[in-house]
């Protein structure tokens, strides 16, 4: 008897068409409310193709086109799909769809984050051993030197490992830009930290071939067929579990992380084509629609632009003798008047300190 390869377990068939979760899934079939052609299934049991698969005497339907979102991430917002956070992302864009993002910004982050309703897609973007971008531009307390940047690239030690070599230019006097392929938690500020910085305002503008550019802070888009398209001609042959993390190019074992030093240069080429085509979608520079988040926090009145704008003119000059100058936000409660995620002003970031040191 041949298997038939169609054949998928039940809760990923649920799953999968964007009704709930497989762990809720699990439930509903743990509770007998859901039949496979009249029948009520076992735990485990497959989906195979025509099967009528209902839930509570109500059809599931067919698996919708997958949602990819670009959300330039305004600071504030937590990357969690439990709704009873305050500020939580899912709530924040009230999208109808049930949407989750792939990886996540620390709270007094900004920048770009993809959500979806893809799972299969997550792990193939977020796994290290895939190599594939992220940028990220940081400002610091105190005056970059060459030998930070130098540190920075060549991989320090944080979280018991060393954090993979990456790419760091110099951007002014307090602020850089860095390319990661790693995905450490709170990395950037981290490293940072152990080289005697402290993390000012952090904000990721690139990830893989998609740029924040033309994406107000808050806003969110759909990405186009075409960057989906690259997307996943970028992830063709990426593995979607935890053993990216632990291989090479050639899919020999790393045993450390400062291991993979050694095969930075066999992924070079990859990287170079993935900026190529970053950039090419800069030069092409479509205006996209964009949405306004549900959850989206008050901006200050229309009326005050124009005083700011005035005010601005008459300081220009000062303004730009100073603008590599890390600004300390002010103490007290930084959460805009009637505000429910607090203020969209990166600047007013309070820098990160690690728990034991608060």
């Amino acid at each position: 008897m041949t298997t038939n390869t169609s054949a998928i377990r039940l809760n990923k068939f649920i799953s999968d068409s964007g009704f709930c979760s497989r762990r809720a899934a699990d439930k509903l079939i743990d509770e007998g409310r859901v039949t496979i052609n009249g029948q009520i299934p076992e735990m485990g049991t497959k989906v195979m193709p025509g099967d009528e698969v209902l839930v509570d005497h109500k059809p599931i339907r067919d698996k919708e086109k997958p949602i990819y979102i670009a959300l330039n991430k305004p600071t504030g917002i937590t990357c969690t799909t439990e709704r009873h956070v305050e500020g939580n992302i899912v709530d924040f864009i009230g999208h109808h769809k049930r949407i989750f993002p792939i990886g996540r910004l620390d709270k007094p982050s900004d920048g770009l984050i993809f959500m979806t309703n893809d799972g299969d897609i997550v792990n193939k973007i977020l796994r290290a051993g895939n190599a594939h971008e992220k940028e990220y531009v940081v400002r610091v307390d105190k005056f970059i030197t060459e030998e930070f940047i130098a540190k920075m690239g060549a991989g320090v030690d944080i979280l018991d490992t060393t954090t993979l070599p990456c790419k760091v230019t110099k951007e002014t006097d307090f602020s850089f830009r860095i390319v990661l392929t790693q995905g450490l938690n709170r990395q950037i500020r981290r490293m940072c930290e152990a080289l005697g910085y402290d993390v000012y305002k952090l904000r990721r503008v690139r990830i893989m071939n998609i740029s924040i550019d033309g994406l107000p802070n808050g806003k969110w888009r759909y990405l186009t067929d075409t960057e989906v398209t690259e997307i996943h001609d970028m992830i063709e042959g990426s593995v979607g579990t935890e053993e990216a993390s632990k291989m090479d190019a050639e899919g020999k074992t790393i045993e450390k992380a400062t291991d993979a030093k050694l095969h930075d240069a066999r992924i070079q080429a990859k990287a170079e084509k993935e900026r190529e085509l970053a950039l090419q979608r800069q030069e092409q520079q479509p205006q996209f629609k964009t949405y306004r988040g549900k959850g989206e926090f008050e901006r200050k009145a229309r009326g005050s632009r124009d005083d700011k704008s005035k005010s601005n003119e008459s300081t220009g000059g000062n303004r730009a003798r100073n603008q590599d100058k890390p600004k300390v936000s002010s103490q007290g409660n930084s959460t805009a008047k009637g505000s429910k995620f607090g203020n969209s002003n990166s600047s007013t970031i309070k820098k990160w300190t690690p728990k034991g040191k608060a």
